[in-house]
């Protein structure tokens, strides 16, 4: 069968890379499959979701050991040749994993070599990306103090926020900015931040008192881009290339109270390849289950593409993992909907952004979404204080951050538990990575979340 060498980056350009990156891998012959084909991933989670959906048909390996977190880790030789033994390599288009940008790079510039580059950040679309900084800067809590009259209630601030910047505000009847451009099968997502002349924040959903919408205007091209609300986001899906005008609307008891009819802001559709992407997001959706079903889906899709005799095996096999997935996602909603609490402290990076977002909880750590950035005493002084406001019992944290990962735990939940009313410490594993003792278990993505993360957040959230 005949590969032929093909780069997938719907999430953003190649990064130049000109590089000696190295490691060792094992054997691709050790995780199963025939021997005839052979694959490799760049950390622990891709592997295993690759050696899910390939089944039988060829293995996959990762040259990050096992202990080893593989978010922020660097090979320290030339492992090029070893990987480009393989017929695929699947890896994460971004900085944070930017050795394995500069493998698929070498690999992409190199025009004799036959190896299939699959970017799993290219099954999540950019609207459905976070910022490294989190989200709700730019979208304050509603004041549900605050007496909201709709027949008086005067607009005086309407902003689209776009991957937490303002994408548009609106001003004296007209817009500065616009909504951003809409890839054809994809979407963008613009929350909307609505406040009246007093600064209150008037809470917005179908169930509350006001509701925030978007149309088409009047005459202008419809069948150019699908609407979908929820709350105060609005999803514009594009379904063809082209332009359209959109109006902006708020409305209570069924009644429009103010709308942007006085300058519609125009939207565009175009492919994907046409819309600039901003390469700087959390890496981490590999920790969120839904997202894990879209990279998934990609794995079985570019699986049949290089071998088109074994798509049946790998949509089979995907489908399978999905339900699992699928059982997963429900967990943590159910989780999340029988918790006392609705914040922990984690004492590691932010890798559960995705998460957080996606069920609606919050866990405070000491330092953002890079790995190797150090907390500084008022880091955790500030998770101190948020053990003792919140009757927090159980600190949080990742155990990949400990010197042994089965055995140790890091130093700043060590000072939590010593200087704060908490009385244990638990694993959060963000599954970059598996350690000895998971290994000897059997542990794959689904049983680190099963086994290790729900029953720590039950924990920690007060669930139980």
């Amino acid at each position: 069968m005949e590969f032929t060498r093909r780069k997938l980056l719907a999430t953003g350009g190649a990064v130049a890379a000109s590089s000696t990156i190295g490691g060792c891998l094992e054997s691709p012959t050790d995780a199963g499959g025939d021997g005839e084909h052979a694959g490799s991933a760049a950390f622990f989670t891709l592997q295993d979701w690759s050696n899910h959906v390939a089944g039988d048909v060829m293995a996959f390996d990762t040259p990050v050991e096992v202990g080893e977190m593989g978010h922020g880790w660097d090979p320290d030789g030339d492992i090029v040749p070893q990987i480009a033994q393989n017929d695929l390599f699947v890896y994460l288009e971004t900085p944070e994993f930017q050795w394995a940008v500069d493998v698929a790079d070498d690999f992409a510039n190199d025009d004799d070599l036959e190896i299939t580059l699959i970017d799993a950040m290219g099954a999540v679309s950019e609207s459905e990306l976070l910022s490294f900084t989190g989200g709700d800067e730019l979208l304050p809590d509603p004041d549900m103090d605050a007496d909201f009259d709709p027949s008086t209630f005067r607009v005086g601030t309407f902003e689209l926020i776009h991957n937490d910047e303002v994408a548009a505000w609106w001003h004296d009847d007209h817009w500065h900015g616009g909504v951003p451009d809409v890839p054809v099968d994809g979407g963008q997502v613009v929350s909307i931040n609505v406040e009246d002349t007093d600064g209150n924040v008037p809470p917005l959903g179908e169930e509350e008192q006001f509701q925030v919408d978007a149309r088409v205007e009047d005459g202008a091209p419809d069948g150019v881009v699908d609407i979908d609300v929820d709350g105060r986001d609005i999803e514009f899906r594009g379904i063809e290339t082209g332009q359209t005008l959109i109006v902006f609307e708020l409305r209570a008891d069924d009644e429009v109270v103010f709308d942007t009819a006085a300058e519609p802001t125009v939207i565009t559709v175009d492919e994907p390849e046409a819309i600039e992407v901003d390469a700087f997001y959390d890496p981490h959706i590999w920790v969120d289950p839904v997202h894990a079903k879209a990279v998934v889906e990609l794995l079985a899709d570019e699986f049949a593409t290089v071998m088109p005799d074994a798509e049946d095996t790998f949509r089979a096999n995907a489908e399978e993992y999905i339900e699992k997935l699928d059982d997963v996602d429900r967990a943590f909603e159910e989780l999340v909907s029988n918790a006392e609490l609705d914040v922990a402290v984690f004492a590691s990076h932010d890798s559960f952004q995705y998460v957080e977002n996606r069920y609606g909880f919050e866990l405070q750590t000491p330092v953002g979404v890079t790995p190797d950035a150090a907390e500084s005493l008022e880091d955790v002084s500030r998770l101190a204080q948020t053990v003792e406001e919140h009757d927090i019992d159980t600190i949080l944290f990742d155990p990949f951050e400990a010197p042994n990962p089965d055995e140790d735990i890091p130093q700043a939940a060590t000072v939590l538990l010593e200087e704060t009313r908490a009385e244990e410490a638990l694993p959060l594993s963000p599954a970059e990575g598996t350690t000895p003792n998971w290994e000897a278990e059997g542990y794959g993505w689904i049983e680190q979340m099963e086994e290790v993360n729900l029953p720590s957040l039950r924990r920690a959230l007060k669930a139980e």
